[in-house]
């Protein structure tokens, strides 16, 4: 697939009738489509062989022990955390720029989210930021990939190692993303990968736990269905029983086979569909040069020569003290033509519930706080053209102005 449309970019000024670029757009075509045709046919469509399948390819794709289908990113990290005995009294390092689920998890086992601040520049938690947070309370360290980019896991993982703590990967953003052959997700004691709909591979609604850990995979497939020793599948199917026996109180994530049809398809094209989304980022950078707004705007950091980068976000920053939009203005005048965007993330410690809960303030984590003001995430997925990128970046630079 190749959406190249020529060397030429945008010049300053320069002015073309509005287009409608979403923010995203699942790539979903016509082997998706088969694919869910055949679970519907084959009358089966919650939990299967589909989703056994899908989780064999997963855990042969980043090279775990043990892969367990579930219904969300979010319902693995919660299964990851029970499983490890995360409960009251508890407490878990998370990096405060990030999405709800990392804190939210936490919560439901009544432990206690204690946000750290993030690196500058890859938006990370680091062994820098995450030190200054630990408590005797502390158990886990909740690392998220953020953007589709792995984190410096070794010094992560050595400051983990000297305080007996679990690391637990939120790798939603980073499916194919790896650092000198190593998948994300793989580092730690458990992983989580996403599947939602915005995400690089997508089933709609899904999420996986990657381990190498047979305790931790055998209690997560427990706990995904009601806490029940037989999957639903294996007591409806023609071969299976109808009993049953609860084990313990579970939980309702269990991952249905038409998604799993669906992710199977979006593996396989998993590199095919990331290396367009780098396609992406790569022209992002040449428009903008092009543009002369190289000074007014921070690009994301660039992968190292070891490193495949997922290209989940283009999360582009204002350098505020150089130009005169806002960021609101910013965003709401590329809506107003027609191009799509978002923020990752308004940091945790910033919204109601953890200012309330926790009694944190905006300087509590400056670094955080700080880049969340001049961030905008640009659109980025494999269907966008060169001709699509070069019209953003046009439209940025009629917006953006030196002060």
């Amino acid at each position: 697939m190749s959406h190249q449309t020529g060397p030429a970019f945008p010049h300053p000024g320069q002015a073309s009738a509005i287009r409608k670029i979403p923010f995203h757009r699942p790539s979903i075509g016509p082997a998706e489509r088969e694919a869910v045709m055949e679970v519907l046919d084959s009358r089966w469509l919650t939990t299967g062989q589909k989703s056994v399948a899908f989780e064999e390819a997963v855990r042969d794709r980043v090279g775990s022990a043990h892969a367990v289908a579930v219904n969300s990113a979010t319902a693995a990290l919660h299964l990851i955390l029970e499983a490890l005995g995360i409960h009251s009294g508890d407490e878990v390092i998370v990096p405060t720029y990030t999405f709800a689920a990392c804190g939210e998890v936490c919560r439901y086992l009544n432990a206690r989210p204690r946000l750290a601040d993030v690196d500058p520049v890859t938006f990370d938690l680091t062994a820098e930021t995450i030190e200054p947070q630990l408590r005797p309370e502390t158990k886990a360290i909740m690392v998220v990939h953020y953007g589709g980019r792995l984190a410096n896991m070794e010094p992560i993982l050595e400051l983990a190692r000297s305080r007996g703590l679990a690391v637990i990967e939120d790798a939603a953003h980073a499916l194919p993303c790896s650092r000198s052959g190593r998948a994300a997700g793989t580092w730690g004691t458990a992983g989580a990968l996403s599947f939602y709909a915005t995400k690089t591979v997508t089933t709609g609604e899904g999420g996986m736990v990657i381990t190498d850990s047979a305790e931790i995979a055998d209690r997560a497939r427990l706990m995904r269905l009601h806490g029940m020793s037989r999957d639903a599948w294996k007591r409806y199917s023609g071969g299976g029983s109808w009993y049953y026996e609860i084990e313990d109180a579970g939980f309702k994530y269990n991952l249905t086979d038409l998604a799993a049809a669906i992710g199977l398809v979006q593996l396989d094209r998993a590199e095919a569909m990331r290396a367009e989304r780098e396609r992406v980022a790569q022209r992002y950078g040449r428009a903008i040069e092009a543009a002369g707004i190289g000074a007014l705007v921070e690009l994301p950091s660039a992968p190292g020569p070891d490193e495949v980068h997922a290209w989940h976000l283009y999360p582009l920053r204002l350098n505020l003290d150089r130009v005169r939009p806002t960021r609101a203005e910013t965003i709401d005048r590329l809506a107003e033509a027609g191009i799509g965007t978002s923020v990752h993330f308004i940091p945790l410690h910033l919204h109601p519930y953890y200012r309330r809960t926790y009694d944190y303030a905006p300087a509590d984590l400056p670094v955080a706080a700080r880049e969340y003001e001049r961030e905008i995430s640009m659109p980025i997925y494999p269907d966008l053209t060169d001709g699509d990128v070069d019209y953003v970046v046009e439209r940025l630079a009629a917006i953006l102005r030196p002060r």
